[in-house]
């Protein structure tokens, strides 16, 4: 395993740690808002996580729509702290604004504030286990190549228009060995008010291993996702970006 640079100022926007489970039985709302409670000093603020599912049928050139909007969970924030957690029905999530700080405090609170989720919704079976890094890179307008920071990056054809006023790029890699796949995007944001670009590289890692007895496995599971998510990083940035964040 390679000991990778601690960068002072690193470009972690959010950090994402997420569980996604088969329930064991009925789980009520209620339930889930339950976990509240112990946490509301640290996370005061509480919203419902709701989806909205659309259904669009077409008759005889008519249009009908309907559609179902639920309640799925509870979100519960601490603004002060830039953190979130969340209890779904099928699943835990815990995300970390800037600043983060470290992975063994993210990961720690990560395993306390699931806890209770796990010894109250029991469930069959954990079906997927992923880690997401958001960074984002400010460079400076002179850029002329993004190749200068990424070493993945948009390449134009020779007989087109050089300059670019936004990218879009998403590659998916598998890790056959642990296993886990990685979407990696990259993008870029609009620019600052210094005129600096705000060029974005989003890691996502993620394993649909199942679990079943051995769901304490996972945490051994995610120190895995881990390393790669940290291989990914080091090897899509070149020097000239590493030097921004020391």
């Amino acid at each position: 395993m390679t000991d990778y640079e601690i960068f002072p100022n690193a470009p972690i926007t959010e950090a994402v740690l997420n569980i996604k489970v088969q329930p064991s039985g009925a789980v009520a709302l209620s339930d889930l808002r339950e976990f509240h409670a112990p946490i509301k000093a640290r996370f005061p603020d509480e919203s419902e996580k709701r989806v909205f599912h659309a259904n669009i049928k077409l008759e005889k050139n008519v249009t009908s729509t309907g559609g179902e909007n639920r309640a799925i969970g509870y979100l519960f924030r601490s603004q002060q702290d830039k953190k979130v957690v969340q209890y779904r029905f099928d699943g835990f999530t815990f995300n970390k604004l800037t600043p983060y700080e470290k992975w063994s405090a993210f990961k720690s609170e990560a395993m306390e504030l699931w806890k209770p989720y796990f010894g109250k919704i029991q469930p069959k079976k954990i079906v997927r286990i992923a880690l997401r890094y958001i960074n984002r890179i400010e460079v400076p307008p002179t850029i002329k190549d993004f190749g200068e920071y990424f070493l993945t990056a948009p390449k134009i054809a020779p007989n087109l228009p050089q300059g670019i006023n936004n990218f879009l790029m998403r590659i998916e890699l598998p890790n056959t060995e642990i296993p886990a796949t990685a979407v990696i995007t990259q993008t870029m944001d609009k620019p600052t008010k210094s005129k600096n670009l705000p060029l974005i590289l989003d890691i996502d890692v993620f394993s649909q291993v199942e679990y079943g007895k051995d769901m304490d496995r996972i945490w051994d599971d995610f120190e895995k996702i881990r390393i790669f998510k940290n291989e990914l990083f080091f090897n899509s940035i070149t020097d000239k970006a590493k030097e921004l964040f020391r």
